[in-house]
């Protein structure tokens, strides 16, 4: 069983790593453009303020977080938008961003073992919210760190987000409208420390390997497959690269060939 209080751990180290990068920004800065078109960084940290909040709902009040879910269906493609758009706004943003996630933690901890949190999409342990929030800072840290021009330090804690991206293979041909391949991939991925992280037997003919970091900038889209050093064998598995996604939600656009060369 995955250890929940440790994943609470890193997503908390993973949210201190960004607040590091916002923090001594001006307000103007806030303001700064990112890759993801129409987002500015206010707008990348609105939109964890708002999904912590909304993880809060679900992990407390199941009732009211699916009438937030009823209300937002004739939305469907627009309410995620609309809601980091209407936080970006927020005067006290930094501060309501910190506030949530300490509240999202309160919260996970408190889920009883064995429960499943509904979401927007499947609903998922205590445990594996965590992992998807974490995902999801440092994917939307990604686009922070690019828009001021920072390099990150890859970090151990790549190896949850590597997971999910391993284990949504079958996702992503679905919300492509595809059928999902028969067969096991092998997935070997070289850690910041030159170990090995590894998914699916050995024996598998369709593999997939390279630097963990340059995977999980692929499985949240964040970096575009021709400018990542990851190697494939087989047609199924270099298929699934073109489309590999980590995060719920309809088909993402990506990032464009080059543009962080």
């Amino acid at each position: 069983m995955a250890d929940l209080e440790a994943l609470l751990g890193d997503l908390a180290a993973e949210s201190a790593d960004l607040d590091r990068m916002v923090s001594p920004l001006s307000p103007a800065q806030w303001a700064t453009p990112t890759p993801a078109p129409g987002w500015t960084i206010a707008h990348q940290i609105g939109h964890l303020a708002w999904t912590d909040e909304t993880a809060t709902l679900a992990a407390t009040d199941a009732e009211r977080f699916a009438e937030l879910v009823r209300a937002a269906e004739p939305r469907a493609l627009t309410f995620v938008d609309e809601a980091a758009a209407e936080f970006a706004g927020a005067p006290d943003l930094p501060d309501r961003w910190r506030r949530g996630r300490d509240a999202l933690a309160v919260a996970l901890r408190a889920v009883p073992a064995g429960t499943k949190l509904p979401w927007l999409g499947p609903p998922m342990s205590a445990a594996s919210m965590a992992t998807a929030r974490l995902m999801e800072i440092w994917a939307h840290g990604q686009d922070v760190a690019d828009a001021l021009h920072i390099t990150r330090t890859a970090t151990a804690r790549l190896r949850h987000i590597a997971h999910i991206g391993v284990r949504t293979r079958d996702f992503a041909y679905v919300v492509h409208g595809r059928p999902v391949p028969n067969g096991e991939f092998r997935v070997e991925l070289t850690a910041p420390d030159e170990s090995v992280w590894a998914w699916g037997p050995e024996s598998a003919t369709q593999r997939v390997t390279g630097p963990a970091l340059d995977f999980c900038l692929l499985v949240t889209q964040r970096r575009h497959r021709d400018d990542l050093a990851l190697r494939t064998q087989g047609s199924a598995a270099a298929d699934w690269l073109t489309i590999a996604q980590a995060f719920a939600g309809p088909p993402g656009a990506g990032r464009a060939a080059g543009r962080f060369a």
